[in-house]
């Protein structure tokens, strides 16, 4: 193949429906990646649906799916995404997954990057797959799957894990966060809100899915931090202390810091920092802007505080980041490399 021919190559989602499989999610990978398109329209990615088999396979909804591929379509995929069916949460570390599902996933090139969504990570850490490393799934199965695979690093506070090459989301829209978050690492902000806009869902939702476990329902005259985390936002070059965000909704810094924990699915240091992250994120990807400014504007004070918490929370540095994703904006419709992270 010529390098123009592999530069014009769109990547190449398959996904793996298993018998049982959720339909909402099995339809996540095809409207998300199937809207994003470069600067002059064309699609950036191929969506295609496989079975282990190339049997259909009944979904949890009272019908069957029919499909078009069998395992082979696994050979030449890019990205694996793995929809979650109803027995996946049934699977351990000491029985293994089915035979056939084995042979399937065994037709996977080494470097494809493995999507689960929701409790098919539960197929992922049986297979072996997230041993040692970072993952998530659904609230409700999280004791389980901790229990049935402790060498896992489970999160279940999070809408999703990108571990580099295997990515894990918890349950049901999750699943769009991550596919959305895949075609921002791929290729930019613009193109991913683009097709959130497509859509009709938010580029990203603030905090994790611990906003969304069953609590009791509070009263309608509970203060919310709903304003103030509104009110921060319209601020994050200011060097906003958790004793202003208190004061602004009037609260007292204990009560504050739980309710924003209950509502938001994390801390206020936590949240303030990932929001200044993605705006300097937005800002080294759409502007030219020095690194000092982006870091002030950004609320990080200094290009060296700045650099820090890129690092941390991206394992890149902003300028390397920029580099990155200066091939990732639409005028120039170019598949961006994922960002190589910091030794």
């Amino acid at each position: 193949m010529s390098s123009a021919a592999a530069s014009d190559r769109r990547h190449r989602v398959a996904v793996l429906a298993l018998d049982g499989v959720y339909p909402f999610e099995l339809g996540i990978p095809s409207r998300v990646f199937g809207n994003a398109e470069d600067a002059a329209g064309r699609p950036l990615y191929e969506v295609v649906v496989c079975t282990v088999d190339g049997r259909p396979v009944r979904a949890d909804a009272g019908f069957s799916v029919a499909v078009e591929h069998g395992p082979e379509a696994l050979e030449t995929a890019d990205t694996v995404v793995l929809p979650p069916a109803g027995p996946c949460d049934t699977v351990s570390a000491a029985d293994g997954i089915p035979q056939p599902l084995a042979a399937a996933l065994g037709r996977v090139r080494p470097g494809t990057r493995l999507v689960s969504f929701c409790s098919a990570s539960f197929v992922l850490a049986a297979a072996g797959l997230l041993d040692g490393r970072p993952a998530t799934t659904h609230w409700q199965v999280a004791e389980r799957f901790r229990r049935a695979f402790p060498r896992v690093r489970l999160d279940e506070d999070v809408l999703f894990v990108d571990d580099g090459d295997i990515l894990t989301s918890a349950g049901v829209a999750a699943g769009v966060d991550l596919c959305l978050h895949l075609v921002r690492r791929d290729h930019g902000s613009a193109v991913a809100n683009h097709v959130a806009r497509r859509c009709v869902v938010p580029p990203w939702r603030d905090g994790g899915q611990a906003q969304y476990i069953e609590r009791p329902v509070p009263e309608p005259t509970v203060a919310t931090t709903a304003p103030t985390r509104a009110w921060a936002l319209e601020r994050l070059q200011e060097p906003l202390t958790l004793a202003e965000m208190a004061a602004h909704a009037r609260m007292s810094l204990r009560t504050f810091t739980r309710r924003f924990r209950d509502e938001a699915g994390t801390t206020p240091g936590r949240w303030l920092t990932a929001q200044r992250i993605e705006l300097a994120r937005h800002l080294l990807e759409t502007s030219d802007l020095p690194i000092d400014l982006v870091a002030h504007r950004a609320g990080f004070g200094t290009a060296n505080s700045l650099r820090q918490h890129m690092r941390s929370v991206l394992g890149v540095s902003p300028a390397a980041y920029r580099r990155t994703f200066a091939a990732a904006r639409p005028a120039r419709g170019a598949r961006a490399a994922q960002p190589a992270r910091a030794a």
